[in-house]
């Protein structure tokens, strides 16, 4: 999953504007507490249909885990979600670890992720959300995070850095790196100033070990709770067979299509579905898939009701006979379901429903 790093920007930096929610750059904080406070929000992306063409940007990869604030002062350690939430209580072996790190205090922002078999996995991470402290424990130990670091808050020196420009941040942060190296539980995040060597990474899917690139302004500040970056997701397409559908909510016309792949036993799979379905297309795909129905439109695993896989509000669906295919985008799987909804991109006459595998989404 590694990436190379690209050279160390050495850009000088124009005069930095000052940081939002945060402290005046180059104050340090009193011995005994955080330099900044837990509640302090991290600094986020816009989403952007292609990287920025002009001005001076770092490029780094957009990892597929949590987003967490990580701060210390003397024992003490915190880790924040992006929401604000504590994290601590179910990491405990990275909190162990920026425990008995020798700088005395930090505020980084980086990524906490798991790999199994070699591969980032999402649904580690949210396995880790559980309840149960000796749960939580047990899978510390079998399937432990790491936190991977692309930015720097608070130096080791308690210096707040919120007001310094990129290319200070991230020269601290390589240096903070280096005198606190954990092999397999601290890594630096690479990047590069390449803006054609970042699309590469948009389209490097074999990879699967992130979705997307983050696009940082060199000169700019860290820019607390401000979407002051740039994200391009990279985002794939396959093609997938209509096993049912949903009606919209007290509406008699089809508000979602669920969408399925065969697996290699020839089963047939509810992965997921598309709602992206025009007001004028409505009525008449209405009438088609109700002139499909049949079932048991699924043969493997069928839709259930609401859950975290899908936003309607009934669980109540029709099933259709297996003849219709359309190409959906997507951008993250899990567990061998797209996690999030599907935007759909065309129909699919010309394909065979039994083209339609797993082969499509699985990573390679």
């Amino acid at each position: 999953m590694a990436l190379r790093t690209r050279e160390r920007p050495t850009r000088r930096a124009k005069a930095p504007r000052p940081a939002r929610k945060a402290r005046t750059t180059g104050a340090v904080a009193p011995a005994g507490r955080f330099a900044l406070p837990v509640s302090t929000a991290p600094m986020e992306a816009r989403s952007a249909p292609e990287l920025p063409a002009d001005g001076a940007w770092q490029h780094e990869p957009k990892w597929d885990g949590f987003r967490c604030l990580a701060f210390k002062s003397g024992e003490e350690v915190d880790l924040r979600a992006k929401s604000g939430k504590p994290l601590g209580r179910f990491f405990p072996e990275v909190v162990a670890v920026l425990r008995q790190l020798g700088a005395a205090q930090f505020v980084v922002d980086g990524e906490l992720v798991i790999e199994v078999d070699g591969r980032l996995s999402f649904d580690a991470l949210q396995m880790r959300l559980h309840p149960a402290a000796s749960r939580v424990r047990k899978l510390s130990q079998e399937t432990p995070a790491k936190l991977i670091l692309f930015d720097v808050l608070v130096g080791a020196d308690g210096a707040i850095l919120t007001g310094e420009p990129l290319v200070v941040r991230r020269a601290a942060l390589e240096a903070f790196a280096r005198e606190n190296a954990v092999t397999d539980k601290l890594e630096l995040s690479p990047f590069t100033l390449d803006r054609e060597e970042a699309e590469r990474w948009l389209t490097g899917w074999e990879a699967g070990a992130t979705d997307g690139v983050v696009a940082k302004n060199l000169d700019g500040p860290y820019e607390c709770g401000a979407r002051a970056m740039v994200k391009v997701k990279r985002l794939k397409t396959a093609d997938c067979v209509v096993g049912g559908f949903r009606y919209e909510s007290d509406s008699a016309e089809v508000g979602s299509l669920l969408l399925g792949l065969y697996d290699a036993d020839g089963t047939l799979n509810h992965v997921g579905f598309t709602a992206t379905i025009s007001d004028k297309e409505r009525p008449a795909l209405t009438r088609r898939l109700e002139g499909l129905r049949e079932p048991p439109g699924f043969t493997g695993k069928a839709p259930g009701g609401p859950s975290r896989w899908s936003s309607e509000r009934s669980g109540e669906w029709e099933p259709v006979r297996p003849e219709l295919v359309v190409e959906v985008r997507f951008d993250h799987v899990g567990n061998r379901r797209f996690r999030h909804g599907t935007k759909l991109m065309r129909w699919r006459p010309d394909k065979d429903p039994r083209q339609c595998t797993y082969e499509q989404i699985l990573p390679r």
